[in-house]
């Protein structure tokens, strides 16, 4: 359904989102393959509250004890109680199915991030508010791999590179500002997180096209 991802270095590890539903075996497995541990886990970064990135939360902070960071909008989405409208409300049905069988269980979301926050992790993460998807939908950028994890502002695959459906989107009239944020911030790398291949450049060449941006500067 989507990828959640590990970044680590000397300083720690910190998890961008969480997955759907079964992701926490493999999750261990990366942990131990790169010579960490649960207590290892600093932080858990989530771009937003949907139930494909937040379906195991409440499983990897109970195995860690790792604070969650989100922005506040999203703690309705992660309790199941967001108000959608219109034909958003098929979102909000498809996820109560979701719960239901997949069991899924609530957490807390400990730090509230904001725009433009900077977070200590993996050399420095800063805070890229990018709302469209849903109203506190978060990437992170880091300066020092000029990478931008941009969560679901649009899924990246060979055979379609496309916005989130309609009926998944609470605030889609948002999206052509958030996607001017982006070609403003002019990352070198972008890595969705709905993709085929972990290729940064090739993301941000298809990211440019998707939202019509013809005058980004070249990247070294």
């Amino acid at each position: 359904m989507g990828c959640c991802f590990l970044l680590h270095d000397a300083g720690g590890a910190v998890m961008i989102d969480t997955g759907l539903f079964g992701e926490m075996p493999f999750i261990r497995r990366r942990l131990r393959r790169v010579g960490l541990t649960s207590q290892s886990l600093q932080a858990i970064l989530l771009t937003h509250g949907h139930l494909d990135h937040a379906g195991n939360l409440a499983r990897l902070k109970d195995w860690t004890g790792a604070r969650v960071f989100g922005h506040p909008a999203e703690q309705a989405h992660v309790n199941g109680t967001y108000p959608y409208h219109g034909i958003n409300r098929w979102c909000g049905r498809l996820e109560a199915l979701g719960r239901a069988v997949f069991r899924y269980r609530r957490a807390v979301i400990d730090e509230p991030l904001a725009d433009g926050q900077r977070l200590p992790f993996w050399g420095g993460l800063r805070v890229v508010h990018l709302p469209g998807h849903t109203v506190g939908h978060c990437g992170f950028f880091s300066e020092r791999h000029q990478l931008l994890f941009s969560g679901d502002m649009f899924a990246s695959y060979w055979c379609c590179v496309h916005k989130p459906p309609a009926i998944l989107n609470s605030c889609p009239e948002l999206f052509a500002a958030s996607a001017e944020k982006i070609r403003a911030l002019n990352p070198r790398w972008i890595i969705p997180s709905h993709c085929d291949f972990l290729d940064g450049e090739l993301h941000r060449r298809r990211f440019a096209r998707l939202y019509g941006i013809r005058n980004w500067p070249a990247t070294g």
